[in-house]
């Protein structure tokens, strides 16, 4: 590399440790770098990016103080105070699968593993400068947003034999995707592969078939990378973005699942996973996950109030639908943890109004209805402009739980409206569970917990029919609560057997006998499903078959 390149080149060292620190400078200063600026902690690297532009950034993720490497990186990329011509290493002694691949699917230029060699690092540098230095016109158009002048550019320069040709041909697939060319992107990423099996211009050719509804072969295709290590993670995401597209929330949950287990720093999977799985009423799932978004968005670019309420919302609503008071004591600590974490965090009265309902919810899920009440019906009724979507559902909700369903349901309608006016402030899925809550709460007066209540003194009166429509009921809003599914299926037996006749409703039982049948049920739960079972081979029905 030219002499000149080592005297201009403008690197940032981003790293907490003085050792290291030393040890960097000194083989840097060795190489020839003249420019060398440094910073101990995520603060100061963002203060140096915002007042000067860097050709190369070395970053330890292992950085105690508030940010972590990760966080840092994200951040600089979304306000967009680092360029695409800025070099970016990301250096590690930590080297968890689930850091690695959540690093890796950031994109940095290289992932250097502590310790390393002098001789390592100057080769990693010398490479991704020279790149960046020479393809500095198209990083500048992509910056720009200028995709089209971008495209031209790179046409020009692999019509040179260019040495950069895998590189510049993905800029050319991402330039088409983002100028929304799906059908020229798909042939162009199709013509990649008949040459050469690169793993991104698989992934190009199946967000491309996404955007043109070719979805069979999507899937087709998906299935295929997620056998292969170098795919799987992106392939899982983009199978659970694709399903949600689909409507099939369950297949949904499931992909986007297994993508945050191997990959759990990516917060907008978080979020996207919470969605889905509020919609298949999976509100325990929904509750780790917002744990989850709490513990990992502290810091970073994603922190705010938000995430301490939904996280203590997502308890609440995880509370309701289970029957065990140990759990319910416990995530009720948790909320309140949340709570007070969100008023160390952000100390003002902003958000004073949205902590009251979250605190009548709590009263509500400790049958203190009266102080309830009264917490709610202090709030201001004539402020009726939605500035959170959250706060307003979850005041919704608290409405409907309070027996105020009029109030609850001329909210509901509000915040649909609001997020229809406004798509940006929620995603369609987030929309359509708003939308379920609206149709749930209109069909069922009771909140969860005394529908199920209901629903057992009518069985045990003999009221088996009200009883019926009341475990029915139950099981639409709680469909994985395996208590209200034996309660459901033990008097699906009862009624027929009393009333007599072919009333008999197998699909709701079969729902009821998966959900089980996949449980690991209590000693005395196992012996009533097992008289249940024998109950419906007497009378000659069959719930156990697909």
């Amino acid at each position: 590399m030219p002499t000149k390149i080592y005297s201009t080149a403008k690197i940032l060292i981003v790293e907490e440790q003085p050792l290291a620190q030393s040890y960097m400078k000194q083989s840097l200063e060795k190489l020839g770098f003249g420019q060398l600026r440094f910073a101990d902690h995520a603060n100061s690297a963002k203060e140096q990016c915002i007042n000067e532009q860097f050709d190369l950034i070395v970053c330890s993720f292992n950085l105690n103080k508030h940010q972590d490497g990760y966080q840092l990186y994200e951040e600089l990329r979304i306000k967009q105070l680092i360029k695409s011509s800025t070099g970016f290493i990301f250096i590690s002694a930590e080297t968890s699968g689930s850091l690695v691949h959540s690093v890796l699917e950031l994109q940095p230029d290289d992932f250097l593993v502590k310790p390393f060699t002098a001789q390592e690092l100057k080769i990693r540098i010398e490479r991704i400068l020279k790149r960046k230095r020479d393809l500095q016109t198209v990083y500048n158009f992509i910056d720009d947003g200028n995709d089209s002048k971008a495209l031209k550019y790179i046409s020009a320069a692999l019509n040179k034999n260019n040495n950069y040709s895998p590189i510049l041909l993905r800029l050319k697939g991402d330039a088409l995707l983002r100028l929304n060319r799906n059908k020229e992107a798909k042939d162009f990423f199709k013509s990649v592969l008949d040459i050469q099996k690169f793993a991104w211009a698989k992934v190009g050719l199946v967000e491309a078939l996404i955007e043109n509804n070719e979805h069979i072969l999507a899937q087709r295709m998906l299935k295929t990378m997620l056998e292969r290590n170098e795919t799987r993670l992106i392939a899982l995401d983009l199978l659970g973005r694709l399903e949600i597209k689909l409507n099939q929330f369950e297949l949904a949950q499931e992909f986007l699942s297994q993508a945050a287990d191997i990959a759990p720093l990516n917060i907008m999977r978080q979020k996207s996973l919470s969605n889905v799985s509020l919609i298949n009423h999976d509100y325990e799932k929904s509750y780790l996950t917002q744990k989850d978004i709490a513990s990992y968005a502290k810091y970073s670019i994603h922190d705010s109030p938000d995430i301490y309420l939904n996280a203590a919302r997502a308890g609440i609503d995880f509370a309701l639908t289970t029957d065990q008071t140990d759990q319910i004591q416990r995530i009720s600590r948790q909320t309140n943890q949340y709570i007070n974490d969100l008023k160390k965090q952000f100390p003002n009265n902003v958000n004073q109004a949205q902590i009251d309902v979250l605190n009548a919810r709590l009263h509500y899920l400790k049958d203190e209805h009266q102080k309830a009440k009264r917490l709610i019906e202090q709030l201001d009724e004539d402020d009726t402009q939605i500035r959170s979507v959250d706060g307003a559902l979850d005041k919704a909700k608290a409405f409907h739980e309070l027996g105020f369903h009029q109030k609850a349901q001329n909210l509901f309608a509000q915040i649909i409206t609001h997020c229809q006016r406004h798509p940006s402030v929620s995603d369609t899925t987030y929309l359509r569970y708003i939308q379920q809550q609206q149709s749930e709460r209109r069909d069922i007066k009771m909140g969860p917990k005394e529908l199920n209540n209901h629903a057992v003194n009518q069985f045990n009166r003999g009221q088996l029919n009200t009883a019926l429509e009341a475990f029915t009921q139950a099981f639409r809003v709680m469909p994985r609560n395996q208590s209200i599914a034996l309660n459901l299926l033990q008097c699906l037996f009862d009624s027929t057997k009393q009333q007599g006749g072919d009333s008999f409703n197998m699909g709701l039982a079969k729902k009821c006998y998966a959900l089980l049948s996949k449980a690991k049920l209590p000693a005395d739960q196992a012996q009533r499903l097992n008289k249940i079972l024998h109950k419906a081979k007497d009378m000659q029905l069959d719930i156990q078959a697909d």
